[in-house]
């Protein structure tokens, strides 16, 4: 008889993250699947690199570490593990699984998902897959495997997965499988669920998330959850850590997974006690007719200056510096320079670090000569010739490679889906039975304004929290107030143009705003402010991980009563 609660946690949100944390939640409490994210859009170009220089790399090799700690103490509690650290060789991550069960004497079932790796189609790539979706981890966990290993599937998939398996839902039964893709999502960050990268961190006392602990989905049969985390672990789960993660790296109303397409217009919250959130009401559709497939390559070569510029006539020593590299290069400069000047300086500072700015030099071009020897010679012959107090942060090396990262959308029947079970058997996962193109949803109704009155100019993040991330070169911003009047004022207030005006670096760039009321939350998709993606490193923040905070500490005029 199936139990009417699969309990789902997460112990990793990507490749670093905290060691002992597959310890921690095997011991803190009660949990059936633990999974492991370790994959981001950079991880793929890492492992690629990786494999460059080692043929046997190529996965997650920390996950290792952290099961052969806690193998025998998984089994132990019956607690399954699915994980998607097998990167660019999830066959050859479960072999190390197996042969490191043998030598510790657990005896475990182990099976992997594959199908995901497109790289020969695409010439010239590092690394190109497709994001599976979740059951072929099922047919997996079906079998009976007590370790599932993947490559690129979606993070949302390590839930659904379980979840499908467990309840024994159908391909189509698409509000239950778009449920456990939003408990998915949650979960997928690790400690960002718990208040870990937090907008409103402070409240509760400073101690509050200096250790947070990592968070857990009581998933049932309807598709309906509880996010909630281990009792006396760190952190806290309410309506606003649950909203934020739930904007994190999302675009408009329809979320589009592989198996299922979420509604997250439909999206209820509700506290449920404390570090309890009842996540219900959600809806799903058919699945698009095409799947993403990430490509990575080699965009060039990429290098960087930081010129250190102290006291008095900050513009003008940058001004001078600047034509004094241009005229060095001049002969044959690099495909791309960009200068920003960083004012960290004070006025009468009282040490020389805060008397200082920075002018930030950074070159990229496709030959590594062009950014390497001759940058880090044109810098350094001006020790003596430049700017009063001339110094730099550290020399300019030889110029490092970065990667580009792109999306491809194919039909799902151009992708050899596969669950290779423990005793080898290899079982064809079939394509989405139905699928549906993908439209946006009409834009919702939106509260009455708020009634005319005093306004205080004010940052806007005393009123409303924020979390941004990176998808490709592009960057989403998603904002949320607390109380129906703060909904009210934002819905109105904070449009797509007010947007650029509090963002100058989107002045010139495609911003689209999607509404989602129940959620009191507007979600910004800014298109190209990242450039080639974080690979290439196009600006100050890479992955736009503190985008919203910026947007939070403009001024607007917010109401009085607000405040």
């Amino acid at each position: 008889m199936t139990a009417t609660t699969l309990r789902v946690g997460n112990f990793s949100g990507f490749y670093g993250d905290r060691s002992d944390a597959l310890r921690e939640m095997l011991t803190g409490g009660e949990v059936d699947v633990l999974t492991g994210d370790y994959l981001a859009e950079l991880t793929m170009l890492i492992l690629a690199r990786d494999r460059l220089k080692d043929p046997s790399a190529g996965y997650a090799r920390t996950f290792l570490r952290q099961l052969e700690d806690c193998l025998g103490l998984a089994r132990e509690r019956g607690v399954r593990i699915v994980t998607n650290a097998g990167g660019l060789d999830p066959g050859g991550l479960a072999d190390a699984v197996r042969a490191l069960a043998g030598r510790l004497g657990v005896p475990v079932r182990v099976a992997h998902v594959e199908g995901d790796d497109l790289t020969a189609r695409y010439p010239g790539s590092l690394a190109a897959h497709a994001y599976l979706g979740g059951f072929g981890i099922a047919r997996c966990l079906r079998a009976g495997a007590d370790v599932v290993v993947t490559g690129r599937v979606t993070d949302a998939a390590l839930v659904t997965g379980p979840a499908a398996a467990h309840f024994g839902w159908a391909p189509t039964e698409y509000d239950r499988l778009a449920g456990a893709v939003v408990a998915g999502h949650v979960l997928e960050c690790g400690t960002q669920a718990t208040g870990g990268n937090y907008a409103f961190f402070g409240e509760g006392g400073p101690g509050r998330v200096r250790r947070p602990g990592f968070p857990l989905a009581e998933i049932h049969a309807d598709g309906t959850a509880v996010i909630t985390k281990h009792p006396g672990t760190g952190g806290f789960v309410d309506v606003g850590t649950v909203t934020a993660q739930l904007l994190y790296e999302t675009g408009g109303a329809r979320y589009a997974g592989p198996d299922v397409t979420a509604r997250l217009d439909t999206v209820r919250l509700a506290q449920d006690g404390p570090d309890r959130v009842r996540v219900e009401g959600v809806r799903g559709e058919a699945p698009p007719p095409t799947l993403k497939a990430g490509l990575n390559r080699l965009g060039g070569f990429r290098n960087e200056v930081v010129f250190v510029l102290t006291g008095l006539d900050i513009e003008a020593k940058a001004d001078l510096v600047r034509e004094q590299m241009s005229d060095a290069l001049a002969e044959s400069p690099p495909a791309e320079v960009r200068w920003e000047l960083v004012r960290t300086d004070r006025a009468d500072a009282g040490t020389e670090e805060t008397a200082s700015a920075l002018l930030r030099l950074v070159a990229r071009d496709p030959a590594q000569e062009a950014v390497g020897r001759a940058l880090s010679g044109a810098a350094i012959e001006l020790a003596l010739a430049s700017y009063p107090g001339f110094h730099v942060l550290a020399p300019p090396g030889k110029g490092s490679p970065y990667g580009v990262f792109e999306d491809v959308y194919i039909p799902h029947g151009d992708v050899d889906h596969v669950a290779v079970l423990h005793d080898g058997r290899r079982i064809p996962v079939p394509p989405a039975h139905d699928t549906a193109v993908l439209e946006d949803v009409p834009e919702p109704a939106l509260p009455e304004p708020l009634p005319a009155g005093p306004t205080t100019r004010a940052p806007l993040g005393l009123v409303a929290g924020a979390r941004s991330g990176d998808k490709g070169g592009n960057a989403n911003v998603g904002v949320w107030v607390r109380s129906d009047d703060a909904w009210r004022w934002l819905a109105h207030e904070l449009t797509a143009e007010r947007f650029r005006e509090l963002i100058p670096e989107a002045r010139d760039l495609p911003v689209t705003r999607h509404a989602l009321p129940r959620l009191r939350a507007l979600n910004f998709l800014v298109e190209g402010i990242l450039g080639e993606g974080v690979a290439a490193q196009a600006r100050f923040d890479p992955q736009a991980k503190a985008l919203g905070e910026w947007l939070r500490s403009r001024h607007l005029d917010i109401p009085e009563v607000l405040l």
